[in-house]
């Protein structure tokens, strides 16, 4: 999908997001503003189509006083930045050992064939960018994909398939485990140990 004409010439934040920004570097030191490098970052790519651009990374740079490489040095080591274009829905799918060894083939597989494209690639329409990251930080939950700032987990080949077509559908999946009863992190099946302190604390709310 050719989407290089979304790369501005220039940026800048909104009104309202710059008062945010001030905010934000309010709370380092002055000498310290730097270290507000990446929730501007954050903010800026929410702001620009989910993606750091050129100009997005040099506007940071000379609001923060940083060197332009400095701040590219950030956004090319973390996967939460985007350097290119993405699409209205984005889709990262952990691939790392614990969800490997719990099923993310299937759930890639299902992804790739939903979507019709592979990892770092955007439909043709704009819709769905999809990503492959390491690691999602939610193992005990794996096989994990994140989708806007939440958590689907506990998938299968067919709860993945589920949960594109009803964002296709233009619906928002409930997010969490897709495919147990668990509730969070707990365990699956229920807690095996502590019971009876667990039904006392229970029995005093």
């Amino acid at each position: 999908m050719n989407i290089s004409v979304r790369n501005a010439e220039s940026f800048a934040f909104t009104p309202e997001n710059m008062e945010w920004a001030q905010g934000q570097l309010a709370k380092y030191p002055e000498s310290r503003r730097q270290s507000g490098v990446m929730p501007l970052l954050t903010r800026a790519q929410e702001q620009n189509n989910g993606w750091v651009s050129v100009p997005v990374m040099e506007y940071i740079a000379d609001l923060l006083g940083m060197a332009y490489i400095r701040v590219h040095e950030v956004a090319s080591f973390y996967t939460m930045y985007n350097l290119k274009p993405v699409g209205k829905h984005v889709i990262e799918v952990c691939t790392t050992t614990p969800c490997w060894l719990r099923g993310s083939d299937d759930v890639v597989a299902a992804c790739k064939d939903e979507l019709g494209i592979g990892f770092g690639d955007t439909t043709d329409d704009g819709e769905f960018t999809l990503l492959e990251v390491e690691c999602a930080g939610a193992c005990v939950n794996a096989p994990v994909i994140a989708y806007r700032k939440e958590y689907y987990e506990d998938l299968d080949g067919d709860s993945t398939r589920n949960f594109i077509k009803a964002i296709k559908n233009g619906d928002l999946p409930v997010a969490g485990p897709q495919t147990t009863d668990r509730h969070k992190s707990a365990p699956a099946g229920g807690p095996t140990t502590l019971k009876d302190f667990c039904a006392v604390q229970g029995g005093q709310e």
